[in-house]
């Protein structure tokens, strides 16, 4: 009767070995006399890419003492080290999250812990969504100079969600609370709270805002106030999309994000704005203008970019020009003649430009639209030519072929949309133009009907920006008076309410 042989135990940290595929307590540990324990033995696992013992993680929870405030260096250091082992992670987080340790380290967790999202777009509840952004965050460490910064962030940006109003200002004073809870010193602190302020900024303000006017690269430079914590909440900005759920982030949403911060980092160096279309018309502008001016019709020209490759993010949609002599109706014409050809919208520029004398003189209207087909291939430029021009002269009624489409779609039974919700923006967020902003449901046409709205109410549209999420639609559309100046105060809140009933009775 031999001795029976023990089974190996390989070192992975202080405290912390492994046995039979699992991170376990050594046999020396003491968790009673070392309150880092926990973490020491989460991070090495997710390090090793092991499953925490259950049998661990029940015996730290009930002999380990709690971290004293702030935490030790280290253990910050090994909630960093967990956060950033990648897809490890998850599991272990779990583990601690079934004994009640992360709400022992991180008490405002337990107000978000297994708490369910409003806005079904999200794949996770809110303490899961915190974590996969954390893990979507450790992919991108390598392009911040404050991985630390960045992870802890990540964890930390819904944390608001567990309090009413606005999670992101709830979660500024909390996210700056937890940073010197755990030993964070007040500078690093503060920019975790703008960070978590901010989470949503630079989405936001890419997809909603025209990125040619100087005040919204201003208002984000004020808001970020330097390249170091830009360059976190890009990262930021990008791993909280990706956690979020497929609806939430593509190639287009990246691209404009990309453009806004290398137009922020220019303004926080110093630099003149950068205008990104200048007034003047390109060739190609100039070419249809001429062109619609000689024929009286409108020109169209779509440029298709090349399909991507497999497994590359859809493209970011073509570009739509189009010039036609100046009229009124042409924003609700266009949008609602490509909504029938079940084309999107993401942004669209619209503009009068004069023309030299040598070619008439005339004022024509040039569009710029950048589209994406919903399915299947873009429709032909001739297609849609043909059916601008009907819709322009009144033998295609848009809103009744939209309407007749919108009634064959299947309705959830019982569950009736949120009403519109149409608002100004602060009159300094734009330099040439007044912000409104339509929240609404999601539905073909919905450009066509504010565009119809504001044609009634009198205004110019000069650029729309759209951006979808889900079922729900933020349609920001710049207006002006008839002579190019911005709406006066109660005038702009005027078309709003205006704009408001229009779309709640469409």
């Amino acid at each position: 009767g031999g001795t029976k042989p023990q089974p190996e135990r390989t070192p992975l940290a202080e405290g912390v070995v492994e046995m039979d595929g699992e991170a376990v307590l050594a046999r020396a540990a003491r968790p009673e006399r070392d309150p880092v324990l926990p973490l020491r033995a989460a991070a090495a696992a997710a390090q090793a890419g092991l499953p925490l013992s259950r049998h661990a993680v029940r015996h730290l929870a009930t002999a380990a003492k709690p971290l004293p405030a702030p935490w030790p260096a280290e253990a910050r250091e090994q909630l960093i080290t967990l956060l950033g082992a990648g897809e490890p992670t998850l599991a272990v987080w779990e583990a601690l999250e079934a004994e009640r340790l992360v709400t022992r380290l991180l008490p405002d967790w337990e107000r978000v812990r297994c708490r369910p999202q409003r806005n079904p777009v999200h794949t996770w509840t809110v303490d899961r969504h915190l974590v996969e952004t954390a893990v979507r965050a450790s992919a991108l460490t390598r392009r911040v100079g404050r991985p630390d910064l960045l992870l802890v962030a990540a964890l930390l940006h819904d944390i608001g969600k567990g309090w009413p109003g606005d999670h992101s200002v709830a979660g500024e004073t909390i996210a700056r609370d937890t940073a010197v809870r755990i030993g964070f010193d007040a500078a690093d602190a503060d920019v975790l709270a703008v960070l978590v302020r901010h989470h949503l900024l630079l989405v936001d303000t890419a997809t909603r805002r025209d990125l040619d006017d100087p005040a919204t690269v201003e208002s984000v430079a004020k808001a970020v106030g330097s390249v170091s914590t830009l360059e976190l909440l890009h990262a930021l900005t990008e791993a909280d999309a990706l956690a979020t759920g497929p609806a939430a982030w593509s190639s287009w949403r990246a691209s404009l994000v990309a453009d806004l911060v290398t137009r922020v980092a220019g303004a926080l160096a110093g630099d003149a704005p950068r205008v990104a279309r200048p007034t003047a018309p390109g060739a190609a502008e100039e070419r249809l203008a001429v062109e619609a001016l000689r024929t009286g019709e409108p020109v169209l020209d779509l440029h298709a970019e090349a399909a991507p490759q497999d497994g590359a993010p859809e493209p970011v949609g073509v570009e739509l020009l189009i010039a036609l002599p100046d009229q009124p109706g042409v924003l609700p014409a266009v949008a609602g003649v490509l909504a029938l050809h079940r084309l999107t919208v993401r942004s669209a520029d619209l503009r009068a430009i004069d023309l030299d004398p040598a070619f008439g003189g005339s004022a024509v209207l040039v569009l710029n639209w950048r589209v994406a087909a919903e399915y299947g291939s873009l429709p032909q430029a001739a297609r849609l030519r043909a059916d601008l021009v009907r819709a322009l002269d009144g033998s295609l009624d848009v809103a009744a072929r939209l309407a007749e489409r919108d009634a064959a779609y299947p309705r959830r039974r019982g569950v009736k949309a949120p009403p519109p919700r149409v608002t100004v923006a602060p009159a300094g967020s734009a330099a040439r133009a007044t912000v409104i902003e339509v929240r609404a449901q999601d539905a073909p046409g919905l450009l066509h009907r504010i565009g119809r709205a504001l044609e009634g109410a009198d205004v110019r549209v000069r650029s729309a920006h759209v951006s979808t999420l889900g079922a729900n639609a933020v349609d920001t559309v710049y207006v002006t008076r008839g002579d190019g100046t911005p709406l006066a105060g109660e005038e702009a809140a005027e078309v709003a309410r205006g704009l408001e009933r229009a779309l709640s009775t469409a």
